[in-house]
């Protein structure tokens, strides 16, 4: 029998459990969150700098089927600078951003300014203070997932990603989760 959770990656921790060569061995796993069953796998990334809701499992098929390319995942992004319409437009509309050395447009995605900021627990290293200028929230769902796409994606249109905390896969939804949390589920509501 399959066995499916939820958990809310921290900021510093690898969307993996095992390190291969190329990784450094003082590298935080998701192993260490939790004692997981053995064949589990995360279904899609989230950077290392990036934190957020992470769906893990022990089906192959499940996974596949998440991460086929019809799956909603929203991101609230903060960015550095106070982010206009014009700009919110261009994200909406699809923008130009390179994927392994060859240029790439994106798909047209739902990008809408937040009127406040998220409440997120605090990052372990903080993002930075206010004696560095304004920053602003952004919503970004898309059903595409480049390398490191969204954060190409705001730095295209000229506001640098501050942090980025993915909030929605599907219908399953982050909610108030601390971060390195996990919790089991029956199944995914994607």
């Amino acid at each position: 029998m399959h066995r499916h959770f939820r958990i809310y990656k921290p900021y510093g921790y690898l969307s993996q459990f095992i390190t291969n060569q190329r990784t450094r061995r003082n590298k935080k796993l998701l192993g260490e969150l939790h004692d997981f069953p053995e064949n589990t796998m995360a279904i899609g990334r989230l950077d290392e700098d990036s934190e957020g809701l992470l769906l893990l499992t022990t089906d192959g098929k499940v996974s596949a089927q998440i991460t086929g390319g019809s799956v909603e995942k929203e991101y609230f992004v903060q960015v550095d600078g106070i982010i206009g319409e014009e700009e919110m437009n261009k994200l909406s509309k699809g923008v130009e951003i390179g994927i392994n050395g060859k240029k790439y447009l994106t798909n047209p995605c739902v990008a809408v300014k937040l009127t406040e900021a998220p409440h997120f627990p605090p990052r372990s290293k903080p993002i930075r203070d206010s004696r560095h200028g304004p920053t602003s929230w952004v919503s970004i769902t898309l059903t595409e997932g480049k390398f490191r796409q969204v954060k190409k994606m705001t730095a295209a249109v000229g506001f640098p990603t501050l942090r980025l905390v993915r909030v929605r896969i599907g219908g399953e939804f982050l909610e108030n989760m601390e971060a390195g949390k996990v919790q089991e589920v029956h199944s995914f509501k994607c």
